[in-house]
């Protein structure tokens, strides 16, 4: 029988880092109860049999179990309660690290977002939000959509009075580095702002490596869970928490229709897991260990274009668009 504990078991603090890296939305009693009924399924039935929901849910469900050794003989071994249990404490942490760190960077972005040597005007204040999002020349002029002009007198009216509602996979402009994005090319600099860096920097390596090299993090969050490199889902992490922070809203809810965090977590993370992207994801990840851990090899990492693997890539894009083509025609 597991013991009730409290925020100091190992699964509540697990659970801080595997919101932040690997998955940010998950309700954890239902996600480990559904994988445990799903792998006795498995033993007649493909994963491919499954819904793509049940499919995603189930690699969640198979991450969680990889990153925690023994994870996976305890929920075998215990009783639905005790299997809701471990999803409670491990849910405790996710949600205890969202907190933080929506509570963190409300200050936190301000330092971000402000001119070098001057202070932001009209003011905003720390620990009121009220003054934020389209309500602020600057907070709105970096959640403006990409694509959209904030400079355009009607757009930046539509935007403040709610006449035009935001959905959450159109994309705020400040995801782009230097704020700008290219409609033909929209990958180039996606991703890749300066607000987004000084962000993850602050929450995974700690607040004091945000205008240096990050070589003293023995009190940061990756030190403190042996990470040494950026993961993909770590930073639609940051930047849904980064969104919020500029946003007006006070309270983060998955179910807010205003921010619509959920649409946007999930329209960034999608991205990044298609296969049909890698190329581009992989550059992206070297690009960011390089800002955020620049002794780690994941910083140096490039595939070589004459080699094993970039041939195998090569083939399987050619076998995929040719099996796309053939669905086609048929």
């Amino acid at each position: 029988m597991l013991s009730l504990s409290s925020s100091s078991d190992p699964l509540v603090s697990h659970g801080h880092h595997f919101s932040r890296t690997i998955f940010m939305l998950c309700n954890y009693p239902s996600l480990l109860t559904n994988g445990i009924l799903r792998l006795e399924q498995m033993e007649d039935t493909l994963l491919e049999d499954f819904s793509a929901e049940e499919r995603r849910e189930h690699r969640v469900f198979e991450q969680l179990l990889n990153s925690y050794p023994g994870l996976l003989e305890r929920l075998r071994d215990g009783s639905e309660e005790e299997i809701l249990h471990v999803g409670e404490l491990i849910g405790r942490g996710a949600a205890g690290a969202r907190g933080d760190n929506t509570k963190t960077l409300k200050s936190a972005v301000l330092d971000c977002i402000s001119p070098k040597g001057e202070a932001i005007q009209p003011p905003l204040h720390r620990n009121s939000k009220i003054n934020r999002g389209f309500n602020h020349k600057l907070t709105g002029s970096l959640l403006c959509p990409a694509g959209m002009d904030w400079n355009d007198p009607q757009t930046k009216e539509n935007l403040r009075s709610g006449k035009m509602v935001v959905c959450g996979d159109q994309w705020p402009i400040f995801l782009y580095a230097h704020h700008v994005c290219d409609l033909e090319d929209p990958w180039c600099g996606l991703l890749k702002s300066r607000l987004l860096v000084c962000a993850y920097k602050h929450i995974f390596t700690s607040p004091s490596s945000v205008d240096r090299e990050p070589k003293a993090t023995r009190s940061g969050n990756a030190h403190l869970h042996g990470m040494n490199s950026v993961t993909l889902a770590s930073i639609p992490y940051i930047a849904t928490q980064v969104r919020f922070a500029l946003s007006s809203s006070s309270v983060f809810s998955w179910t807010d229709t205003t921010t619509d965090s959920e649409t946007f977590y999930h329209s960034l993370l999608d991205l990044l897991e298609d296969p049909e992207e890698y190329k581009e994801v992989d550059e992206l990840l070297i690009w960011w260990n390089r800002q955020v851990f620049p002794t780690s090899s994941a910083a140096k990492r490039c595939i070589s274009a004459n080699s094993a693997l970039s041939k195998i890539r090569q083939k399987r894009i050619a076998l995929n668009q040719a099996t796309n083509f053939n669905v086609v025609s048929s």
